[in-house]
């Protein structure tokens, strides 16, 4: 339990500030991977805002930290982690087909990576959550 709260706290955390640079630097935290893709053989990735994409991208993070707060308040709700568990995997199943279909940038990979192992550690979390409670 104390691992999940853990988690549940770090998440909030990371889901607001990241919210907090897509709606005050969204160009910003495309240039820091594109200052990296180099390194990778990958192309940079355009950094042009589109503000309808943006307000999408501020509300989802308003979403997933709204999750990792009651994740946090309430611990044995498997809910919580299983619906946070559907958003982090679905952007990284989608960030990937991105990267092999559309733009292979080292954002889309690296949400890939990341929002997956964020999803499959809620799934966990919630699975462990499911067991203990019968």
């Amino acid at each position: 339990m104390r691992l999940y709260r853990t988690f549940s706290l770090t998440m909030l955390v990371v889901f607001v500030a990241v919210g907090i640079l897509f709606l005050t630097v969204p160009g910003g935290v495309l240039g820091f991977f594109n200052s990296l893709s180099a390194g990778f053989g990958l192309p940079a990735a355009p950094t042009e805002v589109g503000y309808f994409y943006l307000g999408l991208a501020v509300a989802y993070m308003a979403l997933v930290s709204t999750l990792a707060f009651l994740m946090l308040r309430h611990p044995s709700n498997h809910y919580f982690p299983m619906l946070l568990a559907v958003g982090k995997l679905s952007s990284s199943v989608l960030s990937l087909v991105l990267f092999i279909f559309a733009q292979r940038s080292l954002a889309c990979l690296a949400n890939f990576a990341i929002d997956g192992a964020i999803g499959t550690a809620a799934v966990l979390f919630s699975a462990g959550i499911r067991r203990s409670s019968r």
